[in-house]
């Protein structure tokens, strides 16, 4: 537990942080060296297509004893300035790939954007439609109560004339002893 534990801080710093901040550095140089950026392009192609592949097959071998170290030996080994694993590995194996399927890949890419766009105006027109159909129900709600509140005001409260003392503008006072109920909400326009 703690061995796989410190395994993963290792390949977290040894695998990410440390290659992120060599390329940072490769970048960021005045002059930056063509083939040390080509080199940390290829690095983190290769960890992309690794981490996929591990999420893919981490059921099956995952389990094995030393698994994580194993991973650990091959991200240093992909990196190390004596080994430089990840220009053999490129070259060897990713490279051709790819080249090699290059315009299916891109076909594939364009199909799924293509697809990915349909789905996403199709369902925001859903969620558009669904969003005016309630926004409707909540103001003939609203439009319902506000009507039998009315007429429940119109049968409950006493009207009372207003003395001519009192401007329109201010609500005749009560009798005496009576409680009154708030005022109706006004008509909807």
């Amino acid at each position: 537990m703690i061995g796989s534990l410190l395994t993963r801080g290792f390949i977290l710093v040894l695998g990410y942080i440390y290659p992120a901040y060599e390329c940072f550095k490769s970048v960021e140089r005045y002059r930056p060296d063509i083939e040390q950026l080509r080199f940390w392009c290829q690095y983190w192609i290769t960890i992309a297509v690794v981490t996929v592949l591990e999420r893919l097959g981490d059921a099956f071998v995952s389990w094995l004893p030393m698994y994580s170290e194993a991973k650990l030996a091959f991200i240093i080994y992909l990196w190390h300035p004596k080994t430089k694993g990840t220009t053999y590995i490129y070259l060897t194996f990713l490279q051709p790939f790819v080249a090699r399927h290059e315009v299916e890949i891109d076909q594939n890419l364009n199909e799924l954007r293509t697809r990915a766009g349909d789905a996403f105006l199709l369902y925001w027109h859903s969620a558009l439609a669904y969003i005016q159909t309630r926004v409707f129900e909540l103001l003939q709600y609203i439009v319902s109560q506000s009507q039998s509140s009315r007429h429940q005001g119109d049968l409950n409260v006493p009207h009372f004339p207003a003395p001519a003392s009192v401007s329109r503008n201010q609500p005749a006072p009560p009798p005496p002893g009576h409680h009154p109920l708030p005022p109706p909400p006004p008509p909807p326009p």
